[in-house]
């Protein structure tokens, strides 16, 4: 059995779609492990209803982004895991971190990236009139938000939409399609080579997969 590490900073609904698709068999694999820079994250409850081992790590107790980190690795190897998910994780990684997990590390993103990398995506779709909106699947590199796309799912925007009408129709979308990529890789669909997406031996494009 596969296992995966996943690691949160609040709510963690697109955690629990992961939980729901390995207790679903859709994935093959099994969350050995939730971490969140955050004690009071709801997703540690989440994990913990499910019987999954979690721990929380304060920024305040270490000297450094780095120290924060490598803590963070010594207790993730521990699970000696085959992928790293970040899963609304709100801290920017140190390129240690980056590297140690460099191709088996994935992040989820509230845009159509390379758009809106960063915060507040849905209020920079509303402000700027965008008719579109999405979220992506990406490789998890040095740049912020930057790594290759593996998968988008796209959505309207509708006349009249607030950020809560707009995030709610993203998460929809985010809780089908991550799964989706984790199940790829754990099953050796997925690489990342030569900073690029690979999937059945295929490089994706700069958009990722056409799920079309």
């Amino acid at each position: 059995m596969k296992h995966i590490v996943v690691l949160i900073s609040g709510n963690g609904s697109n955690l629990q779609a992961i939980i729901d698709a390995c207790q679903q068999k859709k994935i093959n694999g099994t969350i050995s492990a939730v971490f969140s820079n955050k004690a009071d994250a709801f997703g540690l409850e989440r994990a913990q209803e499910a019987g999954i081992p979690t721990h929380a790590l304060a920024a305040s107790e270490f000297a450094s982004r780095e120290a924060f980190d490598r803590q963070l690795m010594q207790e993730i190897d521990a699970y000696a895991p085959d992928v790293v998910v970040l899963a609304g994780y709100m801290r920017i990684l140190s390129p240690a971190f980056v590297a140690r997990y460099s191709g088996r590390l994935l992040n989820i993103h509230p845009s159509l990236l390379p758009k809106y990398p960063g915060l507040h995506t849905h209020r920079q779709v509303l402000e700027n009139g965008d008719e579109e909106h999405g979220t992506s699947v990406h490789f998890v590199t040095d740049e912020l938000d930057g790594g290759p796309v593996i998968l988008q799912a796209k959505v309207p925007v509708f006349e009249g939409d607030d950020e809560d009408e707009i995030t709610a129709r993203v998460q929809h979308q985010e809780h089908a399609i991550y799964p989706l990529v984790v199940s790829w890789f754990l099953d050796d669909r997925l690489k990342m080579r030569q900073n690029a997406a690979w999937l059945d031996g295929v490089q994706l494009p700069p958009q990722g997969h056409a799920a079309e």
